[in-house]
Formats: structure tokens, sequence, C-alpha cells
């Protein structure tokens, strides 16, 4: 099983001719992951040294493995071979590397004088800079380093700007003195989550992937879901939430499952678009799911001060119900194409997957018994899950050899070939986010240089002081920064900026009894920043799906899109009902009861969305389950029309049922009707 994977996988790196740039890269991933494991055990470092040295590994691997060239500037594959490195890229690594470290070489001399830098600090930080964004360019794109780039100018411009635009404007000095030479710029807080957590969590997912974790999940959901009708779907939907828990990445997540599940539904009966369009939902809403989220869950308890768990207990619901939901869509979808379930040789038997890969969720369930448990911190508790696989690791390949009758020393060998690969694939894999979050504080910065007020003001105009216009301004922004940025930069981005305005006109949005939690605005921010990665036409998701199911991008980004309408609807609802979020919701039977009436609202919603239930619907039929939703959804909504007691509103509930219920009997009756009428009716479509 793995050992052969593994072995195919390790022939053509061993014929590979190993050039001095291939061993630099490995040799500098290694000791960066070796640097961010040591941190929650074995050293003791101030957070300021922490951040510096993450910075600087991430923008000296980054000129290494990068071309300057946009045609050129492909994502190198740290286990393939690295073509020749340019000098001119040595130079600018090393050149990068000591200018972000020289925050910690001369830390002290810098606060002694914040404010007043001195001429080695304003070419050593304009350096800096420079070199940053040229990084962030060659890693994730130019779309966040232009940002980057506007909002400096416009903070040297602003003065010159429209009365409406107007800002006062800032100095070089006090620029640099924010963005280059205090925390609260580059080095600020979401560079801090990146280097404090968010590592061992990519450093963990990164490993579970080299040693097939991934395939284990795809061989699980197949088994359980593979014969019932939409199997394949169903199964690759379960395949990327499982996946999600780890992985962080939606494009991550369509490449490790899709490339699985994306025939398997082809092979069903979907047509190519709707394969892909799925696993792009399914793979995008693994970002929602505890306990990375993109690094974002992290990052929120950062900016608001709150432990993590409450962050994970924030999102489970709306996590959980859109999963649910996206279900039932393929359930759908099956039910309209008169499908059945996979054939049963394509169908893996439980018992025997689960035997050959139950030790992959050892490290899961190491890594929730550290969090809910033991209560340790993130870092902590996944570099204990970490630790946990490479034992588990070294076990596997000992017993696999001693079966096998091979050398025990070639497994213990074997075992350190596969850990070293999870530990460059973790240091590949954490580019992104760490010139993302580095980059991001440039904004972040600028923006609580001042422009912060003017910002809400603005906003305020435009949604005329109401909240649902600001909520879709906010939605929209978010969907269009995404198709440029990572999720992680788009949600610091939009946090920022919106998520201040959201709390100062949340008291008077016109609706009373509404106060918005500071979570479920960030969490808003969030979700329309996933959602981009399959809002046409950019997509990434979109595209890396419909590659493998030889289909249009743009129309599977559009049917990926329209799946996720119900991802959507979600954030409205919670920001209005803060009860999804289990905002001050401490008992079990009340969160089981807000969590089981979600469920069946986000179907309802499913039902209007896909105009299906248990048969087409008719036009009169979208009311009641739309109406029937946003019952379900939030029932403080019926006691606030009606001027009832707020007390009343879960008895609202029986009234959402009731309404769903009703759709249900309505087209039940029209059913009978056809088929009594000897009309065409197929038992297929209920």
């Amino acid at each position: 099983m793995i050992s052969k994977n593994n072995r195919k996988a390790d022939q053509p790196c061993r014929r590979q001719h190993v050039t001095a740039g291939r061993l630099i890269v490995a040799a500098i991933s290694i000791a960066w992951a070796l640097f961010q494991l040591a941190l929650p055990r074995l050293i003791i470092l101030d957070s300021t040294t922490v951040r510096a040295i993450h910075l600087a590994f991430a923008i000296t691997l980054v000129f290494l493995t990068r071309r300057f060239r946009a045609k050129q500037n492909r994502r190198t594959d740290f286990s393939d071979e690295i073509s020749h490195v340019p000098l001119m890229d040595y130079i600018l690594s090393a050149l990068a590397c000591l200018s972000v470290l020289y925050f910690v070489f001369d830390w002290t001399g810098i606060s002694m004088r914040a404010g007043l830098p001195i001429r080695r600090d304003i070419v050593i930080s304009v350096i800096l800079i420079v070199l940053l964004l040229e990084a962030t360019r060659r890693a994730i794109g130019p779309a966040l380093a232009i940002i980057a780039i506007l909002f400096t100018l416009y903070a040297f411009l602003g003065s010159y700007m429209p009365s409406v635009f107007a800002f006062r404007g800032v100095s070089l000095r006090r620029y640099l003195s924010q963005i280059a030479l205090s925390t609260e710029g580059i080095y600020g807080i979401p560079l801090y989550v990146s280097a404090n957590t968010v590592f061992l969590f990519v450093l963990l997912g990164s490993m579970l992937d080299k040693v097939g974790a991934g395939h284990f999940f795809n061989d699980l959901a197949i088994s359980l879901l593979g014969r019932f009708k939409g199997g394949a779907a169903k199964a690759a939907i379960v395949s990327s939430g499982l996946t999600g828990l780890f992985s962080g990445s939606s494009i991550a997540n369509v490449v490790t499952t899709g490339t699985f599940t994306i025939p398997l539904m082809k092979k069903c009966g979907y047509p190519g678009k709707i394969a892909a369009a799925t696993e792009v939902a399914a793979s995008t809403n693994g970002q929602l799911m505890p306990p990375i989220m993109g690094a974002a869950a992290f990052i929120i308890a950062e900016y608001l001060g709150i432990d993590y768990l409450d962050v994970v207990k924030a999102a489970v619901v709306p996590a959980l119900v859109s999963y649910f939901a996206l279900f039932y869509i393929a359930h759908l979808e099956a039910s309209k194409l008169g499908m059945k379930g996979l054939p049963k040789s394509d169908i893996p038997r439980f018992l025997t997957v689960l035997k050959n890969g139950f030790y992959y969720l050892i490290p899961l369930i190491v890594l929730i018994y550290e969090l809910i448990i033991m209560r340790h911190s993130p870092n902590l508790a996944a570099f204990n899950a970490i630790l946990v696989l490479m034992v588990i690791t070294f076990i596997q390949e000992i017993l696999k050899a001693i079966k096998e009758g091979t050398g025990v020393t070639n497994a213990g060998m074997k075992s350190v070939r596969t850990i070293t690969e999870g530990l460059i694939a973790g240091s590949k894999n954490m580019l992104t986010v760490a010139l993302a979050t580095a980059t991001a504080g440039i904004i972040v910065g600028i923006v609580f240089m001042g422009i912060s007020g003017m910002v809400v003001e603005i906003v305020a105009q435009l949604s005329f002081g109401y909240i649902v216009p600001l909520l879709l301004i906010t939605a929209v922004a978010s969907l269009i920064l995404g198709m440029g940025l990572p999720t992680t930069a788009t949600y610091i981005v939009m946090a920022s900026i919106t998520v201040p305005v959201i709390r100062e006109l949340s008291p008077m949005n016109g609706v009373g009894f509404i106060l918005i939690p500071p979570i479920a605005a960030h969490l808003f921010c969030f979700y329309f920043g996933i959602l981009a990665d399959d809002t046409p036409p950019v997509g990434l998701a979109a595209y890396a799906a419909a590659a493998i199911a030889k289909s249009d991008p743009i129309s599977t980004g559009i049917q990926g899109f329209i799946y996720d309408l119900r991802t959507a609807v979600i954030p409205f609802m919670f920001v209005f009902n803060s009860e999804l979020i289990l905002h001050q919701i401490n008992n079990w039977p009340q969160a089981l009861l807000i969590f089981i009436m979600a469920i069946f609202g986000a179907l309802a919603f499913t039902n209007a969305v896909q105009g299906w239930f248990i048969t087409k619907n008719k036009w009169y039929e979208i009311p009641l389950f739309l109406i029937a939703s946003l019952i379900l959804f939030w029932p403080a909504i019926v006691t606030k029309i009606f001027n009832l007691d707020y007390s009343f509103r879960y008895y609202m509930y029986i009234a959402g049922i009731a309404i769903y219920g009703l759709s249900y009997l309505v087209q039940k009756l029209r059913l009978k009707s056809l088929e009594g009428q000897g009309g065409h009716y197929s038992k297929s479509n209920s």
C-alpha cells in the first residue's frame, strides 16, 4: 500500500541529478521545518525573533525557487530537480534574508528610536519592502503586491485626493516606522500567527499527505457511501471534508481528492462539469472545517484576543451545515439524472480499508484530544500530533519490513526519507501563507495609520447606514479580492477594512435587537474570501478541477458557485442570528436544536436553488422553500415581525418545519396525481 506508492515515487527521484541548488533548497526547507518544530518544546525565543526568522526562511526560499520572469515563475516541486539558480537570485535571497533579520539584529536600537529611524534603518527598510513585494509577486502573483503598492501610494498621496477620499498622508519616516520597524506592519499579528501556529498544522497536513492519508480518506469515504445513489459524489464530499481537516487549501484539496473522485463520478454517469463542480464545492468548503480553516482560525483568535477553541466552536456549526447541504445537492443531482451507486467491483471493503489505514486517524485523534481534553495550545497540540505521526511512520515501515522479510535498516531509512520529504513539503506549502501574511501586514499597518476612520465614513455613505447593503458590499469586495489573493490574505485585508465598519454600524442598522458579535463579522469576511476560489472568471480551484474532468473551467466555476450559494447564505444568517455560531450558547441540547434546524434550513434553501425536492419544483413552491429556510435559520425574525416575546423564538421552528413539510406534501400529491393519470413518473426521481 503506502510502501509501494512511495517506492514508485522514489525511483525517479533517485535517478535525478542532484544539483547544488536542489541541495541548498532542501537543506533550508528542512532547517525551517525543524526550527518551527523546536519552538513549542525545545527552544524559547521572543515572538519578535520568531516572526523575523520565519519570514527570513520564507523569503529566502522564494528567491531560490521562483524565477523572475512570469513564464518561468512556476511552482517548483522541491522533490524534483531544481534548475540552475541564477547568481542574481542567490544575491537577492541573501539580501532579503539579512534585511528581514535586521529587525532582530538591532531590535534594541530600533525600539529605543521608535518613530525616529536613522538613515541605516530607512535604507534597510526600503530594501526589505521592495524585496518582500517582489517575493510575493513570485510566490503568489502580482495581485497582492499591487494592492500593497496602491495602499502605499494612497498613504503618501492621500492629502491630494478628492475631499471624500482625502487623507492627511504620512511621511517616509512614519511609514517605515509603522510598516518595517514595528510589530504593527510586516511583523504584525498575521505573521506571528503564521510563524507560531499555522506552520505546524500545515506541516502535519503535508506529512499526512506524504504517507498516504489522502488516499485512505478517499477509500474510506467510497467504502461507506459508494453503493448509494450518487455515491461517488457523496464520497467525494466526505473525502474532501476529511482532507480539509488538515489541508487548509481548496486547490490542494481538489488535486488530492479530485484525481480519484472526479473520474469515479464520471464513471457513474455524472457529466464532467457536474463532477468537477461537486469536487470544487467540496474542496472549497474544506477550508471552513476546523482546525486549520486556511489559517484564519488562529488569526481570528489573535485579532479578537479569544481562545482558539472559541473560534472552533463558532465555526463548526456553519461548516457542518454547509457540508450537509452539499451532500444533499449530490443526492438531488443524482435524483435528477436517475443515477445509481457505484458498481460493487469499484467499492473497497470498509473493514479492509480501515484495517490497512486506521493509523492515519491516530494523529488526528491526538490533535483533537490535545486541543479539547488537555486544552493545550494549538502549536503544542500540532507538535505532539506530528511526533505521533513520525513514530507511526517508523513502526509501520519496520513492521512491513519484518512481514516482507526485507531489511529493518532499509525500512528505517525509508521512514527517514518519507519524514524528510514531509518536512520539505511542509516548508513548500508554507511559502504562500508566510508571504501573504507578511505583505498583508503592510496593508493592515497602513489602514491603522488613520485610514480606517475615513473608510468607515465612505462605506457608511455607500451603504446608507444600513447593515444589509454593507454586508453585500463586503461580500462582493471579498469575492473580487479573493480572485487574485490567497484566502488568508483576502480575509486579513477585508477584516482590517470592513470589520470595524460592520461593528460600528450594527447598533444603528434598523433591526433593533441585532448586535453583531465581532467573531461573526470576522467569519463573514472569511467565508466570502473562500468562495472566490470557485468564482468565475478566475476561480483557481475550478480550473484545477476542470483540468481533471476535461470540462470547461468557466462553466465549471459557474456550476460550482451555484452549488456554493448554500454556503453564501450562511454568513448572512449568522450575522443576523449569532446563535448559529453558538454565541452565548453554552448547553448541548440548545446547540443541538440550533444545529439540526439549521440543517433543515440549508436543505430547504438547497431545494429552492436546485429547483428540485422529490420532483421538479413548480414556481409557486420556491417561495415556500425560501420562507421555511429563513425561519429555520433565523426563527427570531417571526417574533420580530409579529411583535412576539423573543423567548418564543424556538417555537417558530415548528412553523418552519410545517412549511417545509407542506412543500413535501404538495409535491407528493402532485406525483400521485400524475401516476394516477398515467403520466410520466419514475421511481428513481423519488
